[in-house]
This record gives structure tokens, C-alpha cells and sequence, in this order.
């Protein structure tokens, strides 16, 4: 008789998990899988491409409803689960539906941080993440003109981005002075607010959010230097937090994430945890390259393979924001052990930074042409000495082998 393995997500992370258990052993479980949202598993990463009229929902969908038939997996969409009862190895639902399990899957993925501020409840204050907040936005710029992004990160700039080209007039308030500070050092943060001006994005930086004003629908936003601006949408993109709250209530251990092991495994024997909800070895994550690498080796224990480890490594990001390429990698700002070899050139928008310590590359950032990344990358995780390559390497790979190749 089958096993009986429960999901609660059915997002990127905690799907790709079954994705990979399905090639290991498809025959082991009976699946059944539970849904917040009200669609099949999409990609949440090409959200900003919906909003920038690139691709319709449809485009983004990973496995339609057939999928699931097609796989005998149990779908339950539109579900919030309310209860894991570990006692009695069952999840039960908002609307009372139960559901017994051998081996558990949490996937509740993260909650975006909304700041709490008067006048956050008003209409056309959202955030931007899933298909409804998407689809709000779009409708909004329908009848709307004025759009505030709070948050000058990743999220925002493709918040914003989105929102000009569906006709708004936009502008991104951000508390620092650096745009895409978890990916950017200050010099490509300058380059790229240079950029997003001239395509007629406007930006308040060092402005700190008091309140949201209005009667029912958001009308103006306050700062705390007394300043105010009109606004008739405003999108927080101000950061994730891991969704632990059903964990939490369940009784398994968390911290800022749900804690997990090196097999994925919770505290609590056949519970796993996968994605933006976790933590692991102190840390939480947020980008797509270990939510997946998470979800090969959580499938690999739950086919009692039982031979992969988790461990979390330097990861590299690799971006096209607004149609800018970027890269970056370690530790991009550097310190005073460090040193920095830069090549900047404004009017190409290219600016290419590697950080040294002793020769050896420990952070990368690229802005504009990204075409070395994954070749400084494989310098920076093989901690390989770069004297004999320094006068040229910030030119790439081909430059560096035909000068090696002259001096040879």
C-alpha cells in the first residue's frame, strides 16, 4: 500500500520537490496537495513580465489543473490549512477538510513585510505578490495615474518598471540611499537610478514612511520629514519573511524560519520543510537556486535515498532588471583587508567591480554586461589566485587566456 504524502504550498519550492520525488519514485506516495491561492503552481519570479505586458498569467503557469490529474496527485486549490495535528499525523482546513499523511511537506513559503503604519488597510495599498496583486495593479492603471512603490529593491524597481509601462506615472520612495543594496554596491546603484530617470522613473530616497492618507482609497503618503505626496496606488516591496504562522500553532520549532536539518527535515520526525519559509543553519532564503537545490535533496530522503545533505553556499544572482543586466556574487562592498578592481564606464552603462583579498576574488558585481559572471564566479568558488591574470581580467575571459597565451 502507498505511503500518504500531504503538501501544504503549492508554490515553486514545495512543487519542485514533488517534481523531483516523481522522477525518483513515482509509485511511493499517494499526493495530495493544498493551495491557498485559487490557480495550479506558477512562477512567481515572472510576475513582473505579467504586469509589464510581456506574458499573460497563462505564460507562467508550470503545471495547468490537467497536470495533477495526469499525475494522480489531489488538488486541493483555494485551501488554507489551519492545523497540522502530529499526534494524529493529519492536516485539517480552514473549511474543515482532513487529510491524513505518513510523510509531511510544509512549503508555506513568506509573507511580505507590510509596514505598520496608519492608513496601511486603505484601498489601493497592496503588495506585490501573487496573481491577485498583479491583476490589481492592472486594473488599477486603467483609471489611475499616481503609483508609489515604498521599497527600492529588486521587487520595487520591477513593481515600478511595470507600472510605467502600463501608463502610470511613478515614483519609489526607498529609506537608504542605495537602490538594490542585497545585490548592488553605491557606485552601480548610481548607474542604475541614472538609467531608470532617463526612462522617466522618479525616486525619493532617504524618505521614511509615516502614514498612508486618505477616506476609503489611499489619496497622499506622509514622511517623517513632514513631507507629503499624492498617491492613488501604493505597492509595498519592502521584503519576505518566512510564513510560519501554521507551524508555529502546530507546535514545530521554528525561529525567524521553520528550523530544519540537513535533509530538510523539522524538528518533528516525517515533517519536512522546504523554501522561503525555512531556516537552516541560521539562515533564510529568498532567491530561486537554493529553494530548488532544498527541494532535489528533501525529495531525495522522502525516496528513502537517503545520500544528500543541504548546505547552503556563496550563491551568485544573476538578473535582468528593467532590461538591465546584472551580476553579483560574495562580498561585493569589501572592507579594509580588502581591495577593488573596478572598471567604470558611464556612458555604455558598464561598471564592473571584483573584490580581492590576497588575489583571490571573494565578491563580484556587474552592471550592464554580465557576460564574465559565471567565469568570475567559478575564480571566486575555487578561491584560485588571479596575480598573473590582474591587468586584464576585468576585460573577460578571452582577453585574460590571449594575453597568458602571448606571455606563454
Amino acid at each position: 500500500m502507498k505511503e500518504k504524502l500531504v503538501l501544504i504550498g503549492n508554490g515553486m519550492a514545495g512543487m519542485r520537490t514533488v517534481d523531483e520525488l516523481l522522477k525518483l519514485s513515482p509509485e511511493k506516495f499517494d499526493i495530495t496537495v493544498f493551495g491557498a491561492e485559487p490557480h495550479g503552481n506558477y512562477n512567481r519570479i515572472m510576475l513582473s513580465s505579467v504586469l509589464a505586458g510581456d506574458k499573460k498569467i497563462d505564460d507562467i503557469i508550470i503545471n495547468d489543473l490537467q497536470w495533477y490529474q495526469d499525475n494522480n496527485i489531489s488538488l486541493h486549490i483555494g485551501k488554507t490549512v489551519t492545523k497540522v495535528d502530529r499526534v494524529n499525523q493529519q492536516v485539517v482546513t480552514d473549511d474543515g477538510i482532513k487529510a491524513n499523511y505518513d510523510r509531511l511537506i510544509m512549503a508555506t513559503g513568506s509573507l511580505p513585510v507590510i509596514l505598520d503604519i496608519p492608513g496601511k488597510d486603505l484601498d489601493g495599498v497592496i503588495s506585490f505578490r501573487d496573481i491577485n496583486d498583479v491583476n490589481v495593479m492592472l486594473e488599477t492603471a486603467k483609471t489611475h495615474k499616481k503609483a508609489i512603490v515604498i521599497g527600492g529593491g529588486l521587487l520595487g524597481l520591477e513593481a515600478a518598471n511595470g507600472l510605467m509601462i502600463q501608463g502610470m506615472d511613478v515614483s519609489v520612495v526607498h529609506r537608504s540611499n542605495t537602490l538594490m543594496s542585497q545585490q548592488l554596491d553605491q557606485n552601480a546603484a548610481e548607474l542604475m537610478r541614472s538609467e531608470l530617470e532617463q526612462k522617466g522613473m522618479h525616486f525619493l530616497m532617504n524618505h521614511h514612511t509615516k502614514a498612508l492618507l486618505g477616506d476609503q482609497r489611499v489619496e497622499k503618503i506622509s514622511f517623517k520629514d513632514g513631507s507629503e505626496i499624492d498617491a492613488d496606488l501604493v505597492v509595498m516591496a519592502i521584503g519576505i519573511r518566512p510564513n510560519t504562522k501554521l507551524a508555529e500553532i502546530s507546535g514545530i520549532q521554528c525561529d525567524r524560519g521553520i528550523l530544519v536539518d540537513d535533509t530538510l527535515q523539522t524538528h518533528t520526525p516525517n515533517i519536512y520543510a522546504a523554501g522561503e519559509c525555512v531556516e537552516h543553519r541560521k539562515k533564510t532564503f529568498g532567491l530561486v537556486s537554493p529553494l530548488f537545490e532544498q527541494a532535489k535533496v528533501c525529495a531525495n530522503h522522502l525516496a528513502d535515498m537517503s545520500i544528500s545533505s543541504y548546505i547552503s553556499s556563496v550563491t551568485s544572482t544573476k538578473l535582468k532588471v528593467t532590461g538591465i543586466d546584472l551580476f553579483s556574487a560574495g562580498d561585493y562592498i569589501g572592507g579594509q583587508s580588502t581591495e577593488a578592481l573596478v572598471f567604470n564606464d558611464p556612458a555604455q552603462h558598464i561598471y564592473k567591480k571584483l573584490v580581492l583579498k590576497d588575489n583571490i576574488i571573494v565578491g563580484i558585481v556587474l552592471y550592464g554586461d554580465t557576460r564574465d559572471g559565471n567565469w568570475f564566479f567559478s575564480l571566486l568558488t575555487e578561491s584560485k589566485d588571479i596575480s598573473s591574470m590582474r591587468e586584464n581580467i576585468l576585460f573577460g575571459q578571452y582577453q585574460v587566456e590571449d594575453a597568458l597565451e602571448i606571455m606563454s
